[in-house]
């Protein structure tokens, strides 16, 4: 039986399911009791719902407000985020479809790695790529998982040492984030300290890394919610829904926003039927 440490009160609107489920990150598996248990860091941490709370394993109280309160975003008022975004209709139906969707704050090179693997990609196969990744270079970790394996491990690897993966053209683009973060060559903390567009051009000084995946980086892994990642659903989103653009006043929270949509259109296909 899972024997919880911490509390986290006043998790609203959270939800365990629709955050860790929405296509933002991939090492949080479900538990037969609507727990969720992944990896934080070097953290094996398992969280379930209790009323508006969140119960917390893996970690003491200190450590779990420390580092969990800026993961799951509960330092953000949402709740205010989401009556912003309830003004426009169409983006009101998909924030009430699942309204306890958080963006996460998420390692750097993690989020940066995992999207490299994302393209072209269901989110099943970067689940099995991802921890078959952490499995076979990560820090062994209790409960059988691995922590996620820094770029100074991988860069040193050959394409033919990443062939259990199965990741396909994506090795060579994960050999080339790992060398050129790993060197210096594309410093994260220095990403971090750009303006947006400049941030996601210096991503896209890695090979396979475009505007997609650098903003996916940069809005899981840099917490730039102004970023708005745009792949096949959202395509369809935006010329179904803002031909136009999203609304001027959604901008500064578009990344949420698209999340909101992106799980959305994801969950009723039939919005895009001719």
């Amino acid at each position: 039986m899972t024997q919880y440490t911490a509390r986290l009160t006043g998790a609203v609107p959270f939800n365990l399911q629709e955050t860790f489920e929405c296509g933002q990150c991939f090492r949080w598996l479900p538990g037969d009791d609507g727990s969720y248990t992944g990896v934080v860091g070097r953290n094996v941490i398992t969280l379930r719902t209790d009323g508006d709370d969140l119960l917390v394993a893996g970690l003491d109280q200190a450590e779990a407000e420390q580092r969990l309160i800026p993961y799951l975003a509960l330092d953000e008022d949402y709740a205010a985020i989401q009556e912003q975004f309830r003004r426009n209709t169409q983006l009101a139906q998909a924030v009430d479809y699942a309204r306890g969707i958080r963006v996460l704050r998420q390692d750097r090179w993690e989020a940066l790695c995992s999207f490299i693997i994302s393209q072209n990609n269901n989110i099943k196969r970067i689940r099995g790529i991802v921890e078959t990744l952490c499995n076979t270079w990560g820090e062994p970790l209790p409960g059988g998982r691995s922590s996620f394996p820094g770029p100074e491990v991988l860069a040193s690897l050959t394409e033919e040492d990443l062939q259990p993966l199965r990741s396909g053209f994506r090795a060579k683009y994960i050999l080339d984030a790992a060398r050129k973060t790993a060197s210096g060559e594309v410093d994260l903390d220095h990403v971090a300290s750009l303006p947006t567009e400049e941030a996601a051009a210096e991503l896209c000084r890695i090979r396979g890394v475009g505007i997609k995946v650098a903003h996916c980086a940069l809005l899981y892994g840099f917490h730039r919610i102004e970023c708005l990642p745009v792949d096949v659903w959202m395509k369809r989103v935006m010329s179904t829904m803002y031909p136009q653009g999203l609304p001027e006043e959604l901008l500064p929270y578009a990344g949420i926003a698209q999340q909101y949509l992106f799980h959305y259109s994801r969950s009723h296909p039939e919005l895009f039927e001719a």
